[in-house]
C-alpha cells in the first residue's frame, strides 16, 4: 500500500526474499505491475534521489492541464489521474532481472523500485521466476 500520490518505494529485500524462496539457482525474475499507473525500475535508493526522482516526474506532466482522460465528456474515469498515466509513459511497468546462485544479480547501487503515480493505494504486482533448481 502506497502512502502518497507519487511514492518511490523500494522492495528489493521483498524480491529478493521471494526468489530465494522458490529455489531457483539460475534463471530470470520478471517483476510486473498489474496496474496503468504504477511502474517498476531499477535504481538507486538514495533518499536525496528519490526526492529527485519525484521532482522530475512531477515536472514531466501538468495535472492542472486540460486533458480528455480527465473529462467526463470524454471519459468515464472519476480519478481525475491523467497525468499518473501520462507519467506512466516514460517508465515501465516491469523489470526482468537474472538470477545467478540463487540471488537477483545487481549492481552495487542497484534495487528494484515500485513508482506509484496515482496512489496512495493497494497495488497488486506479478513476480515470475523461471530457471533451474
Amino acid at each position: 500500500m502506497s502512502s502518497a500520490r507519487l511514492q518511490v518505494v523500494d522492495v528489493t529485500d521483498d524480491v529478493m526474499a521471494r526468489v530465494r524462496a522458490l529455489g531457483v539457482r539460475e534463471g530470470t525474475a520478471t517483476l510486473q505491475s498489474l496496474h496503468t499507473t504504477c511502474a517498476v525500475c531499477i535504481n538507486e535508493s538514495q533518499d536525496a534521489l528519490v526526492t529527485d526522482f519525484v521532482t522530475f516526474l512531477e515536472s514531466v506532466v501538468d495535472p492542472d492541464a486540460q486533458w480528455r482522460h480527465d473529462d467526463p465528456v470524454y471519459s468515464d474515469c472519476d480519478r481525475r489521474n491523467t497525468d499518473s498515466h501520462l507519467r506512466a509513459l516514460v517508465l515501465s511497468p516491469c523489470v526482468t532481472l537474472q538470477v545467478s546462485g540463487g540471488e537477483l544479480v545487481l549492481g552495487q547501487w542497484q534495487r528494484v523500485l515500485i513508482v506509484e503515480l496515482d496512489g496512495p493505494r493497494a497495488r497488486t504486482l506479478r513476480l515470475q521466476v523461471m530457471g533451474v533448481l
